[in-house]
């Protein structure tokens, strides 16, 4: 029997369960939700949750907790990267960066955007990591996005504190740093009202950009962390303290970078098209 006809069998069998509700399933896990979970509808196989609340989880690493904003992460990214700078000479940042850079060497070949099809989730977050690669951006940039969901969490007195929201977090910014595939090219149409029938050139574009949610995120920030851990380790606190003392001084969330800063340069973003 063929690979291809096992798994249209077996995928066929998972939707006809996935049909067939569960009464043993009644109630979402989550506090309050008066919801049935997904298996006890005819909606999917989830035994735990509802539909609302796995969505919510999938997209934001916590069942309740939203995902932080541009606005309140922006502080914090500033602040993380402007210690990164006048402290390069440290071991351990000096150590980070190299296996950042390393992390980006072994995330194997650059693989467009509209090419991620079918691909399995961990091989997703591989190919994001390469797109940061492909684009140039400055590993000091993915170092202190970590660095900003790190102190946030600790600033945050309703924060949730399991590893996978912060690996969620720390990947979604990430994942917009690596951005999607972008595309231009010229072509040629003739045009007969065109005097002396001189073909018409249309400049066409193409902009795809990956889904930012599920296994993706989770597979991303455990790679992340496992590079990051030993300078948040060793640096964290002093890194916050910076960032304390440097609120006294004004108001930083207009931008996630120092003026003069930017993810990707204009010159990567036109080599990449």
């Amino acid at each position: 029997m063929s690979t291809g006809h096992t798994q249209r069998k077996r995928r066929d069998a998972v939707v006809s369960k996935a049909k067939q509700p569960d009464h043993m399933y009644g109630y979402c896990r989550v506090i309050g939700c008066g919801k049935p979970a997904r298996a006890g509808t005819s909606d999917g196989l989830d035994m735990k949750y509802c539909r609302a609340h796995a969505e919510h989880l999938q997209r934001h690493g916590s069942l309740h907790k939203r995902s932080y904003t541009a606005k309140e992460l922006n502080p914090y990214r500033q602040a993380a990267l402007v210690w990164l700078l006048d402290n390069e000479h440290e071991f351990w940042v000096k150590s980070t960066i190299q296996r950042m850079l390393s992390l980006y060497q072994q995330a194997g070949p650059h693989v467009e955007a509209f090419r991620l099809r079918g691909l399995r989730p961990k091989e997703r977050a591989m190919a994001a990591l390469a797109r940061l690669r492909k684009h140039a951006i400055d590993p000091r940039l993915v170092i202190a996005a970590w660095l900003a969901v790190e102190m946030i969490i600790r600033d945050d007195p309703q924060a949730d504190r399991k590893p996978e929201f912060k690996r969620v977090q720390v990947a979604k910014v990430v994942h917009r740093m690596a951005s999607g595939s972008h595309k231009r090219w010229e072509r040629e149409i003739q045009d007969q009202g065109r005097p002396g029938g001189f073909p018409r050139v249309v400049v066409e574009e193409m902009h795809v950009y990956p889904r930012s949610r599920g296994r993706v995120l989770r597979h991303l920030g455990e790679a992340l962390e496992s590079v990051l851990e030993l300078l948040t380790h060793h640096h964290l606190d002093a890194i916050h303290a910076f960032k304390l003392e440097r609120d006294t001084k004004g108001n930083y969330d207009d931008r996630p970078y120092p003026k003069g800063w930017s993810a990707r340069s204009r010159k990567a973003s036109a080599d990449s098209a």
